[in-house]
């Protein structure tokens, strides 16, 4: 039987290594490169990167972040995603040790990458939120407590909700006010959650939207009504602390 802080060890370490995958894929899929073909480069001096400078997050710390030919500096998201996987690894495995956290662990990872993509390009691929709430509602009986009744419910009920949401916007103010990822991503997140917990990460998420908002036009940011908000961003945000919060007030 594994201590406590081996399973925190083994989620960082397993975490930071997925995660220097996933930020590869957040940076070339948009682009249509291959993620398992050609050789990760310099984007400054197309140098073929080497085994030094792909150690997950030791190699952007000793290398401070730039290339050691060119010093060109490198996408702050290859150090970003490698340490809030390892992160999330690690508090998963830590708090579930085992298959349960590892399949928590999975969500969050997934999450991230949504996240990420959402924040960067306003872009939910169905090729990720639809195999994340299949994994809810298979997985889902190994990993969480929450009921597969609760589960499929949450499902519906997060995908039909936003979907009515856009529905009514667009015939209200004639024009497209979300995009289609986004029930998705809610209802892939009630597929693992339940739906109890999707008015509380409704909330959280449009209150820390807000707050980011209201920072950026304190900044001088121009703020109407056609700034596009990239909300499965902040329900991918939303999703560990309305689960800590939930425990907390016994919604689910």
């Amino acid at each position: 039987m594994m201590p406590p802080e081996a399973w925190l060890l083994a989620g960082f370490l397993l975490g930071a290594i997925i995660g220097s995958f996933l930020a590869t894929l957040i940076l070339r899929w948009p682009q249509k490169r291959s993620v398992l073909a050609g050789r990760s480069v310099c984007e400054g001096c197309g140098r073929a990167l080497g085994l030094i400078d792909l150690v997950p997050l030791f190699s952007a710390i000793i290398l401070g972040g730039k290339c050691r030919t060119c010093g060109a500096r490198i996408d702050w998201l290859h150090f970003s995603v490698e340490l809030g996987c390892a992160l999330a690894g690690a508090m998963a495995l830590w708090l579930a040790p085992g298959i349960e956290g590892l399949g928590w662990a999975v969500f969050a990872w997934l999450l991230i990458v949504l996240g990420v993509l959402d924040f960067r390009y306003f872009w939910l691929p169905d090729a990720l939120t639809l195999p994340l709430a299949f994994l809810g509602l298979t997985l889902g009986m190994w990993v969480t407590d929450v009921a597969l009744a609760d589960r499929v419910i949450g499902a519906a009920v997060g995908y039909g909700a936003l979907t009515a949401i856009a529905v009514g916007y667009r015939r209200f103010r004639g024009r497209e006010g979300m995009g289609g990822g986004d029930p998705k991503l809610l209802g892939a997140i009630g597929a693992w959650m339940g739906w109890q917990i999707l008015p509380l990460l409704l909330v959280i998420a449009s209150v820390t939207a807000l707050l980011t908002i209201g920072l950026g036009a304190a900044r001088g940011r121009v703020v109407g009504s056609t700034t596009r908000i990239p909300l499965g961003t902040f329900m991918a945000v939303a999703a560990f602390p309305a689960w800590i919060a939930s425990r907390i007030l016994g919604i689910a």
